[in-house]
């Protein structure tokens, strides 16, 4: 666009040479325009830049601004003529070589003594840098929004690739990733460059390119001159490059926080390129924005997947968490805690609703888990939820305390869903219960002996007796004395009959788990006496040596007694075919030191292997022809349950003998199935209470 008054070039009049010369090293386009507008003076720096004469510059200066920029350049001008006050705007020339670049043009009128305006002074000052920095700033809030956002990683690099490619006309950026490997990179973004170029980056080693090379050594790579430059002449990349019209390619490491190197971006432009310190400034501001790209996108997107994993593993493991501040009440809960108590999630959380969902019959152990928080004690807790529909939950709470700067006391707990789990110990404490009946039931067949002439004993007395009462009556005169007595020892024997038939009865009926005191002393008895025919008949010696005094144990007694008769069998059984020695059976209780009873069955036996007292006790390992294998692990299973202790030893002279101890005071485990042996709330300390 040229004036159409044509104009020649002449300096201002009166200007003197120093002046000018002065104007002209001036770093800046400076240039005078006359009160209408019309340009009349631009220093040589103006020429130069432009590369434009000075006729013609002065006549067509319009033509350097920007198309893009000069309708609203001349809009403010104008109005900058009219208000006749200074005014500053930014626009873009026309360097010598095409390119354009970001100007501040400043005016000031110049007035004389009565105030006239004279002339317009003007500077424009390159500002190509401080916008390039500018953009990149805003560039980095906006990236950080994108991220806050969870923007997924692929538009957040792309995004970041137009933002250089914006900044740095002509350029081209791309992105690759470093493997968690650290051996070979990935494509991230490179939304200018053909797909075969990206290719050709990324699938080969540390020597194939720049950008691979930046990464892996951790350097910044410079190629200002692809065909010149020898590092790349016998590569694969370097003829791709230059199909593409690639001759100069920029690399730069993107570094974490923490020094570890995630990945390489990279600047590549059509023509040759040398870098200078300018660019240099402008590559680690890349670098830097990069850097956070990367690093804040994977953290976000580490801290996603490991939240997807938590939130799963919560809802198959049943777990939730929640928050209580002692001093206010305050409870926060996960979403898996409203979904166990089935509540409403915009529900505010008070104890009187949690309270409202506990069992009845465990609330007093709820209360009083909640004073044991008033005191600041770390615990775990166990309670049942009553639902709505009547169903029963079991939960399971473990809390740990700790205090704020403040000194104010904060609980942080996990909560579990233990239902199954509860269900799971009853099912199997019901199949163990059976095996153990198995076990008895199994047992009947070698006692057979014994039993029958237990009852046949008084069975044979009670008929005798009865023949000698019917001829002492049918007597003249009748025996009533001889009689009556005759008929006490018929009473007697049928008790006796009778008593062999309870134990019996006792031993092998399916019975519900009934927590009592057992007399082990007594039970050792009951069972020796159901096993004495046995025992004869085998050419067992025995010997019994039952400590005096001895306390009783609280449990199950037919249990107890299953085990008891269990090591009897199996002592008897391991001396079936011993001719070298005596059969001897030796049968001990005893109570240490520590209140624990100790009963022990001594036999001189086979004995067993080295090896073989580890496996003893696991279920189905029998050494016997025939053997079931559930004996002894019932009787472990049993003695477990009572918290003692089942084990054995090889005794020196052959045999081995079995021993079992209890606490004076144990407590039998118990199910969640409810009768006798029922499921009770509890409370545990963590730390000893204060």
């Amino acid at each position: 666009m040229c004036p159409d008054k044509q104009l020649t070039f002449q300096p201002i009049a009166g200007m003197e040479n120093e002046l000018l010369q002065v104007i002209d090293a001036l770093p800046g386009l400076v240039w005078t325009a006359l009160p209408s507008g019309q340009v009349d003076f631009l220093n040589r720096r103006w020429r130069e830049y432009t590369g434009m004469s000075a006729e013609t510059i002065l006549q067509c200066w319009q033509d350097a601004i920007h198309p893009d920029d000069l309708p609203e350049l001349l809009k403010r001008w104008s109005a900058n003529l009219s208000s006749g006050e200074p005014q500053e705007m930014d626009a873009r020339l026309r360097r010598f070589d095409g390119e354009y670049r970001w100007f501040l043009i400043r005016t000031r009128p110049v007035l004389d003594a009565s105030g006239q305006l004279v002339k317009w002074c003007g500077l424009n000052t390159e500002i190509e840098d401080r916008r390039r920095i500018e953009a990149l700033l805003a560039g980095e809030t906006e990236l950080l929004e994108l991220v806050a956002a969870g923007r997924p990683m692929a538009v957040i690099l792309e995004w970041f690739c137009r933002l250089v490619e914006s900044v740095a006309p002509g350029c081209y950026c791309s992105i690759a990733l470093l493997q968690p490997a650290g051996t070979h990179l990935e494509h991230g973004a490179a939304p200018s460059l053909p797909r075969e170029f990206i290719d050709s980056i990324i699938d080969g080693p540390a020597e194939s390119n720049p950008c691979a090379s930046a990464a892996l050594s951790n350097e910044q790579i410079i190629v200002s001159d692809l065909l010149s430059d020898p590092r790349w002449a016998l590569c694969s990349w370097r003829q791709m490059a230059l199909h593409h019209g690639i001759h100069a390619c920029w690399s730069m490491p993107i570094v974490a926080a923490s020094g570890k190197v995630t990945g390489v971006c990279s600047i590549h432009y059509d023509g040759r390129r040398r870098s200078a310190p300018l660019d240099q400034a402008l590559i680690g501001q890349i670098a830097r924005i990069a850097s956070i790209a990367v690093e804040r996108t994977q953290h976000d997107a580490t801290l996603k997947r490991s939240e997807a994993f938590l939130a799963e593993t919560r809802r198959l493991s049943s777990t939730g968490g929640f928050s209580k501040r002692v001093s206010t009440g305050e409870i926060t809960w996960s979403e898996e805690v409203y979904r166990m108590f089935e509540f409403d999630a915009a529900r505010p959380v008070t104890l009187e609703l949690i309270r409202s969902r506990v069992h009845p019959e465990d609330r007093v152990s709820f209360d009083d888990m909640l004073e044991r928080q008033q005191r600041g004690i770390d615990y775990e807790h166990e309670y049942r939820l009553l639902m709505p529909d009547q169903s029963v939950k079991y939960m399971h709470v473990v809390a740990h305390a700790i205090r704020d700067a403040s000194g104010q006391c904060e609980y942080m707990a996990a909560i579990q869903d233990v239902t199954e789990r509860r269900r799971s110990e009853a099912a199997l404490i019901e199949a163990r219960s059976e095996l153990a009946r198995v076990a008895r039931a199994s047992s009947f067949g070698v006692l057979t002996a014994s039993i029958a002439h237990e009852v046949n004993q008084p069975l044979s007395g009670i008929i005798t007796n009865a023949s000698t009462c019917l001829r002492m009556l049918g007597a003249e005169p009748p025996n009533l004395e001889g009689a009556r007595e005759t008929a006490r020892r018929t009473i007697r024997d049928g008790n006796r009959a009778s008593e062999v038939i309870k134990r019996l009865r006792a031993l092998f009926c399916k019975t519900d788990t009934t927590i009592e005191n057992v007399d082990l002393n007594e039970s050792i008895g009951e069972i020796v006496t159901l096993f004495r025919s046995e025992l004869h008949r085998s050419g067992v010696t025995v010997q019994i040596d039952l400590a005096g005094n001895l306390p009783c144990v609280s449990g199950d007694r037919v249990q107890l007694q299953q085990v008891i008769l269990n090591l009897l069998l199996n002592a008897l059984e391991a001396m079936n075919g011993i001719d070298d020695r005596p059969r001897r059976l030796l049968v001990v209780t005893e109570l240490d030191a520590n209140d624990i009873v100790r009963v022990s069955v001594a036999d001189t036996g086979a004995g067993f292997g080295i090896h073989e007292p580890a496996r003893l006790f696991d279920a189905f390992y029998t050494t016997k022809p025939g053997g079931m294998g559930i004996g002894l692990s019932v009787s472990k299973s049993i003695i477990d349950n009572h918290g003692g202790q089942l084990w054995a030893i090889g005794n020196e002279s052959g045999g081995a003998t079995f021993s079992f101890s209890i606490p004076k005071q144990s407590k039998l485990r118990k199910d969640g199935n409810g009768g006798s042996a029922h499921w009770i709330a509890g409370v545990t300390d963590r730390q000893q209470s204060p």
